[in-house]
């Protein structure tokens, strides 16, 4: 059951996930895209994500409440979606192509570089939660290789030399 707050215009969940109501209405906005609710899933859990930076366990109840599925559906598709956070992470992801062009094009010392420098390893945040180091298996930059995305932003070819700068693009 779900009650919303007038004060705060968010719907409480009966696990206690507060739902927003712009999101309740963005989530109905895109199942109506859809012939079937199941099709808005990951649209859903993206509403979730920009508002709260990851998707936590309690949302998945309130999702598929509005979805009008069953939770395990939402979280198989959460835990499905590599760009799907399912806890907290830093304020900018950090995505390395390890395809074949990039690894072939000097991932590796990228990588090391990117290791080195933010003093995390994959799937770790900074302890100042600015960057969250995550691998990805294509970003469809073969012609930039080795490529890295922070955020919406891809870049590539990508050097040592050039992460400081680019590093400091994302206070």
């Amino acid at each position: 059951m779900m009650a919303t707050t007038p004060q705060t215009n968010r719907i409480i969940d009966s696990d206690g996930f507060e739902l927003h109501a712009e999101d309740e209405a963005a989530m109905r906005q895109e199942m109506a895209h859809y012939e079937q609710p199941q099709a808005a899933c990951i649209d859903a859990l993206k509403i979730v994500q920009r508002r709260h930076g990851w998707v936590p366990d309690k949302a998945i109840g309130a999702i598929a409440r509005v979805l009008g599925i069953g939770p395990g559906e939402v979280e198989g598709v959460a835990t499905f979606y590599s760009l799907i956070f399912r806890q907290p992470v830093g304020r900018h992801i950090v995505l390395v192509c390890d395809s074949s062009a990039c690894f072939l094009s000097g991932f590796d010392e990228l990588r090391q570089a990117l290791v080195n420098q933010l003093g995390i390893d994959y799937g770790q945040t900074t302890e100042d939660d600015r960057f969250t180091l995550l691998p990805v298996c294509c970003l469809g930059a073969c012609d930039g290789a080795p490529a890295l995305m922070i955020d919406d932003d891809t870049y590539g070819p990508v050097t040592a030399d050039d992460l400081p700068a680019l590093l400091e693009n994302y206070p």
